[in-house]
């Protein structure tokens, strides 16, 4: 069987190239799919719907346009794995979290230490946290590959 794993969060750092790589060369048998990881692209994923003089509808826009991946890709995984990085506070994993939760998807958080407690509630929906791609591609081991 083939596991479908679905990687959110963060996009300023390479922890899904981590990920992947050292899932590759465990040879597990997961299929990653992801958000688009391009700042700009997402930013102005609803742009040719018409130009926006208020970076709201702009935003509503594009979050819109990029909600239709999200949901898909979400919906189809067997684990969501959502990365909340140091540098911004990523309400749209947190978003992921809540969808995923509520669709009753597994998924493991990954974060520092230092953001447990703002994290309080994603973290006991959660099936698992984790603090390294180490850690991530661990569980994801034993997942798929127990028998």
């Amino acid at each position: 069987m083939n596991w479908t794993v679905y990687l959110a969060g963060e996009i300023h750092t390479d922890w899904r190239t981590a990920v992947v790589k050292s899932s590759n060369d465990l040879d597990l048998p997961i299929v990653f799919t992801n958000a688009v990881t391009d700042h700009d692209a997402s930013d102005s994923a609803g742009d040719n719907l018409g130009h926006e003089t208020d970076q709201y509808w702009r935003d509503h826009k594009s979050s819109k346009v990029n909600a239709i991946r999200t949901r898909k890709l979400l919906e189809d995984c067997d684990i969501a794995v959502i990365r909340f990085g140091e540098k911004y506070k990523q309400w749209n994993a947190a978003f992921d979290a809540g969808f995923c939760a509520a669709l009753g998807k597994s998924y493991i958080t990954f974060h520092d230490r230092e953001i447990i407690h703002p994290l309080k509630e994603v973290d006991s929906a959660a099936l698992a946290w984790a603090s390294s791609p180490q850690q991530v591609v661990d569980i994801l081991k034993y997942v798929t590959l127990s028998k």
